[in-house]
């Protein structure tokens, strides 16, 4: 960075200007003044850094004055000298001010000065105490928890229209992009989503059968099983899976995308990227997370089975006759009624993050990190409102 001052010197055919860098002083009874001349830059300041250090180690004078009227050319590294200079003197209790400084040395000596602060660990004042860092700290979070909701409203409100896959000219929906997302997002966590729910419904089952034989009432671990499952387990356990699974792709996939400018060269082009990125796969987890629900009961339900079978001695076609009675319809839609909410809340975090993606690796990975996390918590509140609500409606 660097300042050029209108001043010129050696016009019309004169000796030409001296451009290094000097210092004058003149002491006037308790008064220092110190006139800078020349040009104050990297490559020439290092012939006037002994004279600038021995200023603040003379005795007899109680006020410093800095004239800079006279520099030519200032870049950081001159700026540096000066605002040393004043900083030592003012540690030592002498009064310095400096005159003949424009407006853009002004700024320049200004951030030079707010930099060395920094780094001495005094910043331009006081640091704040525990508590301020605290409610600093919660107002920033505040303020981003609601521009990451008026992104999502924003993704949802354009989703809601439609395809949008031309910006102003009207809607187009991409059922390949559609079928290919429930494939990767609904189809291929299959196994997961099954080889999970079926351990956590048998340890369900295990650890019911445990308690309730102390009373006798082992034939209740079917209750225990089948509403535990079907109202809440089945499906948080379902979104959780999808969260860490679909959700960190669809935020590294358009984050990545981000990254390499191909989101900016979407609109360049004419393309909605809302149309094109992300409603294809919230229609596919809309689709896929509900299905993908009902085949975590089946597998909870299954294990239930095999664990009730082999550690309570509950036959199979006796679980099932008591899950008869234990549950019915409302039991079963208590649940899978949460499911497109879920997707939806999965789908438009995972691409709030991805589109929030800067120009590293490292912010990737962080926007990755914070879709995982707050789409599980978001997940996890919405499922105990939804509990409320049902118990407020005896539903």
């Amino acid at each position: 960075m660097q300042i050029n001052a209108q001043r010129e010197a050696g016009k019309g055919g004169g000796q030409p200007p001296n451009l290094d860098p000097r210092v004058e002083t003149r002491e006037e009874g308790s008064v220092l003044t110190c006139r800078l001349a020349g040009n104050w830059t990297t490559r020439r300041v290092a012939a006037v850094d002994k004279a600038m250090r021995a200023i603040p180690a003379r005795n007899g004078f109680q006020s410093l004055v800095v004239d800079i009227s006279g520099v030519g050319r200032m870049d950081t590294a001159g700026a540096w000298l000066i605002e040393r200079l004043v900083s030592t003197a003012r540690a030592k209790g002498i009064e310095t001010r400096v005159e003949g400084d424009t407006e853009v040395s002004r700024i320049l000596l200004d951030a030079v000065g707010d930099a060395a602060r920094r780094r001495d660990g005094g910043g331009p004042g006081k640091r704040p105490g525990f508590i301020i860092l605290i409610l600093m700290a919660l107002g920033e979070r505040v303020y981003e928890m609601r521009n990451d909701f008026l992104a999502a409203m924003n993704i949802l409100g354009a989703t809601i229209r439609g395809g949008q896959m031309k910006l102003g000219r009207g809607h187009g929906i991409n059922m390949a992009a559609i079928f290919s997302q429930i494939d990767r997002m609904g189809v291929g966590a299959i196994p997961v989503v099954v080889l999970m729910s079926a351990i956590v419904g048998a340890i369900i089952a295990q650890q019911g059968a445990y308690q309730l034989s102390y009373f006798g009432a082992d034939i209740f671990v079917v209750d225990l099983v089948g509403i535990l499952v079907l109202r809440e387990l089945g499906v948080l356990m379902t979104a959780i899976m999808i969260a860490g699974r679909s959700g960190s792709a669809i935020t590294a996939e358009i984050g990545s995308m981000k990254m390499r400018e191909e989101v900016d060269a979407l609109t360049v082009i004419g393309l909605n990227p809302v149309g094109v990125l992300v409603f294809p796969r919230l229609v596919a987890l809309v689709v896929a997370l509900p299905c993908l629900s009902i085949l975590a009961n089946f597998a909870a339900l299954g294990g239930g089975i095999l664990v009730s079978w082999l550690y309570s001695d509950i036959a199979p076609i006796q679980f099932i006759d008591r899950l008869r009675i234990a549950i019915d319809t409302s039991t079963i839609f208590a649940g899978l009624i949460k499911a497109p909410f879920m997707a939806l809340i999965i789908g438009i975090i995972g691409a709030v993050e991805g589109l929030k993606v800067g120009g590293s690796a490292e912010s990737l990975g962080k926007h990755v990190t914070a879709s995982v996390v707050k789409s599980i918590f978001v997940v996890i509140i919405l499922d105990g409102a939804f509990a409320v609500f049902y118990a407020a409606i005896d539903f």
